[in-house]
């Protein structure tokens, strides 16, 4: 079963970082996964992707194709990559204007906010948005998702990226409470 992830947003929101841990996650649960990136010429503030498949198979093609799961951070993330959404969720940070182009199930979360008033630091929006992505898709087991965080981020940031993880599992569970 082939399960891909497209996170997307601007430069500097962390994204690519999030997408290496779900990927690193995926293996150490001793699944294939894969992941690829893309961003602007400018380091922050221009478009970026991150995009990881993950199977209990061997993975021929390392792109997401028609993903199961689009993370949306911008509203030019939101435009540019749900428009291309055949099925699967969007998961949309709640301050990005809906739009009417798009026609795939969309949840719209307090990532943003959640990570600048809850925790205190919009920069572990990322960690928040990863903790609501996994929480969602339900891919990889929490305790695995957080042994991967802690190897990942800042030596000294682990306890704050944790809280940030399980804010996200949090805004996982309310939006599985109301679907």
């Amino acid at each position: 079963m082939r399960t891909e992830f497209r996170l997307s947003g601007s430069g500097g929101q962390g994204l690519l970082l999030a997408g290496i841990v779900l990927a690193e996650a995926a293996i150490l649960e001793g699944k294939n996964a894969v992941q690829t990136q893309s961003y602007g010429p400018e380091a922050r503030g221009g478009a970026s992707k991150a995009e990881v498949v993950i199977s209990g198979e061997d993975i021929d093609y390392p792109k997401a194709m028609d993903p199961d799961f689009l993370l949306a951070l911008t509203a030019e993330a939101y435009r540019t990559y749900g428009k291309l959404m055949k099925k699967g969720l969007i998961i949309v940070d709640e301050s990005v204007p809906p739009s009417e182009d798009i026609i795939a199930r969309t949840a719209r979360v307090p990532i943003l906010k959640t990570a600048a008033k809850d925790i205190g630091k919009s920069v572990v929006a990322n960690i928040v948005a990863l903790g609501v992505l996994a929480g969602v898709s339900g891919i990889v087991e929490p305790g695995t998702l957080e042994a991967a965080v802690k190897n990942r981020v800042p030596k000294g940031t682990e306890e704050l990226n944790v809280a940030a993880l399980k804010k996200g599992f949090e805004l996982a569970t309310a939006f599985k409470a109301k679907a």
